[in-house]
This record gives structure tokens, sequence and C-alpha cells, in this order.
């Protein structure tokens, strides 16, 4: 297994487990409500006995809500990349095995989309369609597609000129069935570093997106809007801001880590 043979992958592949297993767990750990109000908190939101990470400007617990909001961003971040590939491979496939004007629609098409900054084009869909967890998703599809086609083409192209393809041809196999059969099967080593790396860009804008306020909506737990509900009382307690921070940045650095230890495992 590739991520046996690299300490790298390894060390991030435990950091995204063990977001996985307190996400798993979530519904059995001795933890309040995330969205449950303790009044009593607001006076001294640091960590106590009740509150292990302290409490949000809402006095809501910190640590409920990390553990509940890994649930939202390990279901919507995959699920996410994975239509994106869905879309991505299926124009990626298409215009680098046929080429001509079907290459050249598709690949005109994604320029377009990809002449935007990925910062503005979210901010754009979901400011325009309205911030919901379907909505994310297909946010990152539009946005991402262009992309993962873009690679699948490129590969496509370069298996599509081998002899096993040849093969292919003159045993009479369907364009699907050699699309599907012959050409993908053999793009997964670049294809799954990539998902990596597209899984820790996601896990980002979901967090932008939560702390510009165009994430899932209140008072779903939400690591962006974490941060951005903490902002004014940054000068109080820093750590109410800095701890879902970090939470984003562990996740990522898992993703990225795992990406490395794919890429550079034999």
């Amino acid at each position: 297994m590739r991520v046996g043979r690299s300490g790298v992958a390894f060390v991030g592949l435990a950091l995204i487990l063990l977001w996985v297993v307190l996400a798993l767990a979530a519904p059995w750990l001795p933890l309040p409500s995330p969205t449950a109000q303790d009044y009593a908190a607001f006076a001294h939101p640091g960590p106590s006995a009740q509150h292990w990470l302290g409490v949000d400007p809402l006095g809501r617990d910190t640590l409920a809500r990390l553990v509940w909001g890994a649930r939202v961003v390990l279901l919507l971040a995959p699920l996410s990349v994975l239509a994106a590939y869905a879309v991505g491979c299926t124009l990626g496939l298409l215009a680098g095995y046929y080429g001509g004007w079907t290459d050249a629609l598709i690949s005109r098409a994604s320029d377009v989309i990809l002449s935007f900054p990925v910062v503005v084009l979210y901010v754009i869909l979901i400011a325009n369609i309205g911030p919901s967890a379907f909505n994310i998703v297909i946010a990152v599809v539009l946005a991402a597609a262009p992309g993962v086609g873009r690679i699948v083409r490129g590969l496509a192209r370069r298996l599509a000129a081998q002899d096993f393809i040849a093969a292919a041809r003159l045993r009479r196999e369907s364009g699907l069935y050699i699309m599907v059969v012959e050409i993908l099967p053999n793009c997964r080593g670049p294809l799954l570093t990539d998902v990596c790396i597209r899984l820790g860009y996601t896990t980002i804008m979901i967090g932008t997106l939560g702390f510009l306020g165009l994430g899932l909506p209140p008072p779903s737990p939400d690591w962006g809007g974490m941060v951005q509900q903490a902002g004014p009382m940054l000068t109080v307690y820093p750590a109410m801001a800095l701890i879902p921070a970090g939470a984003i940045i562990s996740l990522v650095l898992g993703f990225n880590l795992l990406a490395d230890g794919l890429s550079e495992a034999p």
C-alpha cells in the first residue's frame, strides 16, 4: 500500500482519521449540544470543567461545535470533490479521447470558468444561489470540474496513443468501454494525489465561505463561521478564533501531507 511506504502520508492519514473518528463518534461523546447556550459561561468564556475548550460569544461549547462541525466538513468536502470528479472526468475523457470539435468546445468552456479567481467565483455563486449545504456542493462542482477535466484530458490524450488502446479499437470496443475501462483506471495515480489536494482546497473554501457568512445557515456548526463569530473577542480571548482556525489547518495539513506522500511513494 502506497501510504504504508511513506511516513509523510501516514502522518497525513493519521490527522484525517483523527477528525473522522471524532466526527463519527460525535453522537456518543459526552458533549453538550452544539447549539445549546450556557449563559452562565459568558463571563468566563475560557476552558472550564463544563467546557474544556471554552465557549463561543453565544455561550455554545467550542469543543462540541468543533466535533459536530467536523461532520459537516467531512461530509461536504468529499461529496463536493466526488461530484466535481464525476463531471470533470466525464468532460476530460470526452475531450481527450475524441479530440476535434469536442475537445475545442469543452476546453474553451473550461478556460472561461478557470479565468475567474476561485474565491471570487465561489462568492459569486453562493451569493446568487444562497447559502446551503447543497449549494456549496454545486459551487464546488462548477468551480473545480474544469480543472479536473483539464488534468484528465491531458492524461487521456497521452494514453489514447498507446498500443493497448489501439488493440481495444481493433477488438471493436465502444468508445465508452475504452474510456471507462481502459483509460480511466490508468489515470488513477495522478488523480488520487489531486483528489487529496482538492479535498484540502475544498476544506479551505468551506471555511472561507463560513467566515464570509456564505456557509451553512446558523446555528449549524461551521468552522469558518466560528472564526468569524469570535472576531469581536480576539483582544479578550483570542483562542476562541484560533481553535477553529487550528482545526481547519490540521485537516488541510492532513490532506496535503497525504497528497505529498502519495506522490512520492513508488
